[in-house]
């Protein structure tokens, strides 16, 4: 060994080459220090840069986004103007890029610049909405519109991603986008607290003012069914990418959540009804939701009565914020809506990056559906000419008021996919209950322009096996006999219990 170290450093070759390598090393710290240096000093030279709050005279005199006079303190107003040099483009993208590192590495460079040159639409700024909010901007989406007409109140504090006790009595919006400039100021935001309704969704999901850019993804966070089915649809019909988040309330499980097909069953309240009424509308499918697969049980959280007291004040609907909105207490762990925003943030940050994801698959019954809606058809027909004895043409061209969202529908939220008379969940098929007491066919016009239809109606049709709809049109549709005769009274009083829920959604078709 000794000998090998003689001979090595006698030799000039390898004393170059260790001096070189010394001087690499030495280089390279120098070159990596000196970056770390100049990092440091364009960041406090941006600090320093930013102006001294004004006095606060003029900061009680400053008027908030929606006019009101409101005192900003000194933080708010250095992040204001930070935000206005960001916004402006007088911000070192090195030091976006370094705040957005980790996104970066995820998603590859190209991901995030997908993303940071996004539009994103959230409709509901509440517990869900704030944290998939949050989440969006710290990821790097740099235009964000929030719609919501609420404000922050004291029992919202238990799940709102970022409002403090100050922020209560605020604008939810206004409250996002003051905590959230703190954190990224470049995102730019545009607030609009007014309640989202189908009216005015063209002005509400219109593209972003300055660039024209159509939104990239809108987020559906609200917790009112009427105007989350008026979103859903509306998104539907111009296909908008839309991601729609169900109830967090009365749920536990974190380990539960999942992101999957608005065709996926689910039995939570607010996931179930905007799922009829979308049937209703003809949408069985082609949205994602993010859902729980948790039931509810003895001990656990469920929603709260209304007191006795307050129906004698009058009517119930009086005591809700806003016309049909919900005047109960839903009892909600702060926990859950955070869980249920990440999960949504994360599946728009995704989709818009190109990053793979895979869905839990839909029930895939679309091929059952039409099988159903033929065989109504073929139902009708049969009825139609057995009330006209037996006339073939009476049928030719007949049509019926029924979509295969209507089957869907009646098979799936009405009879749960099970027959009304046996429970049985195979060889399903759709009847009339009752036979009909007169014609059911409706003429429009003459000739060639002649239109025929039936008048059939969702209410009037049954879920049952083939075998058990083939003794029933023997012996019902085109015999003599009544339902009361053939099944005993549980199962009537079942039947008409379900058709009395079928017509109750109807008026939404």
């Amino acid at each position: 060994m000794s000998s090998f170290l003689e001979r090595a450093s006698s030799n000039s070759k390898v004393q170059l080459t260790a001096t070189a390598i010394a001087t690499a090393v030495v280089v390279a710290g120098t070159i990596l220090g000196f970056q770390r240096l100049q990092r440091e000093e364009r960041l406090h030279r941006l600090k320093d840069s930013i102006p001294s709050p004004i006095d606060e005279g003029e900061a009680l005199r400053r008027l908030n986004s929606f006019g009101g006079a409101s005192k900003t303190d000194k933080e708010d107003l250095r992040n204001e103007l930070l935000a206005r040099r960001a916004q402006a483009g007088d911000y070192d993208d090195e030091l976006i890029l370094e705040q957005l590192a980790r996104n970066r590495v995820f998603l590859t460079p190209e991901g995030l610049d997908k993303l940071r040159n996004s539009f994103v639409i959230v409709v509901g700024c509440g517990g869900v909405g704030s944290h998939c909010t949050a989440a969006l901007a710290r990821s790097g989406v740099s235009k964000i519109r929030l719609i919501d007409f609420d404000q922050v109140t004291l029992s919202s504090l238990n799940r709102h991603a970022v409002a403090t006790l100050a922020d209560v009595g605020s604008p939810k919006v206004h409250c996002l986008q003051r905590r959230l400039l703190a954190i990224t100021p470049w995102v730019n935001f545009d607030l609009r607290q007014e309640k989202f309704w189908d009216q005015a969704a063209d002005e509400l999901l219109a593209p972003w003012k300055e660039s024209g850019q159509k939104p990239d993804y809108i987020v559906d966070a609200i917790d009112n069914i009427d105007t989350k089915v008026a979103l859903l649809k509306y998104c539907h019909d111009h296909n908008l990418p839309v991601i729609s988040s169900m109830g967090a309330g009365c749920k536990s499980d974190p380990t539960r959540i999942l992101v999957g097909d608005i065709a996926t069953g689910t039995d939570d309240r607010l996931s179930r009804s905007t799922r009829r009424r979308l049937k209703l509308l003809g949408i069985t499918k082609g949205i994602p939701t993010v859902y729980s697969t948790e039931q509810t049980g003895e001990g656990k959280a469920e929603l709260l009565p209304l007191p006795e007291d307050e129906f004698q004040k009058g009517k119930v609907g009086d005591l809700g914020v806003l016309p049909d909105f919900r005047v109960r207490i839903l009892p909600v762990l702060g926990t859950m809506p955070a869980v249920f925003g990440y999960t949504v943030a994360n599946h728009v940050i995704l989709s818009i990056a190109g990053y793979p994801q895979d869905y839990v698959p839909a029930k895939g019954r679309e091929k059952m559906y039409e099988g159903l809606l033929a065989a109504v058809q073929g139902g009708e027909e049969r009825v139609l000419r057995h009330m006209t004895s037996g006339d073939a043409n009476i049928t030719l061209g007949l049509k019926i008021p029924i979509t295969t969202g209507d089957v869907a529908f009646l098979v799936e939220e009405i009879f749960k996919g099970r027959s009304a008379i046996s429970g049985l969940a195979t060889r399903l098929t759709l009847v009339r209950w009752r036979k009909p007491k007169s014609t059911i066919l409706i003429k429009i016009g003459e000739g060639s322009n002649e239109q025929k239809s039936s008048n059939l109606k969702l209410h009037e049709l049954v879920c049952m096996t083939k075998e058990e709809a083939v003794r029933h049109d023997k012996e019902v549709l085109r015999g003599d006999k009544k339902p009361e005769e053939i099944y005993d009274s549980a199962t009537v009083d079942k039947v008409e219990t379900l058709l009395k829920d079928t017509t109750k959604y109807e008026k939404y078709r």
